[in-house]
């Protein structure tokens, strides 16, 4: 049920996430040919991202899982990133692809690129399904991106609303009724 006041228009459908991670798969793949990928998938919001982009790499790969929060049950960005679960692997000397949901306003990113130098990687790169620069408060060097997006709030393909709505097979934005 979407909330009262709202409606859910679709941004992309499941036919254009499907083509778009294929050539993000292309992407990471030619950029890290001879080296093996450490992927940092965030949770909760990527983990239907990267089920499906890991399948379009073709480099050697392993995947670990970082829980970070800054929503809550809102819709915006508190600001406050928290982490509700940790690498379960050392990432020192490892080349480290983190893959994201979104970036909107970039202090979540800021803070895992801070906390992850503390961990000497290799190397880091991201990628992000979405990003919204109308909302940005800092810059992150972003990899790879999927899409770019307006300042609407979004759901569906793992993304959320009050933990609801990430098995859309689309990713949809809510706009006032």
């Amino acid at each position: 049920m979407i909330p009262e006041g709202k409606r859910l228009e679709v941004l992309y459908d499941e036919e254009v996430l499907a083509e778009r991670i294929r050539a993000l798969g292309a992407e990471i793949t030619r950029d890290n040919a001879g080296r093996e990928l450490t992927i940092v998938a965030v949770l909760k919001g990527s983990f239907v991202f990267v089920a499906d982009l890991v399948r379009a790499i073709d480099v050697p790969l392993t995947i670990d899982f970082l829980g970070l929060s800054s929503y809550g049950e809102e819709t915006r960005s508190s600001g406050i990133v928290k982490i509700t679960k940790d690498l379960s692997m050392p990432i020192q000397d490892k080349h480290v692809l983190v893959i994201e949901d979104i970036v909107d306003t970039g202090l979540t990113m800021r803070y895992l690129l801070e906390n992850f130098e503390t961990r000497k990687p290799a190397s880091i790169q991201i990628c992000t399904l979405l990003h919204k620069p109308a909302n940005q408060q800092c810059e992150v060097p972003i990899d790879y991106t999927g899409f770019i997006i307006e300042d609407n709030f979004v759901i569906g393909y793992g993304l959320d609303l009050a933990q609801r709505y990430r098995n859309l097979p689309y990713i949809g934005q809510l706009l006032d009724a």
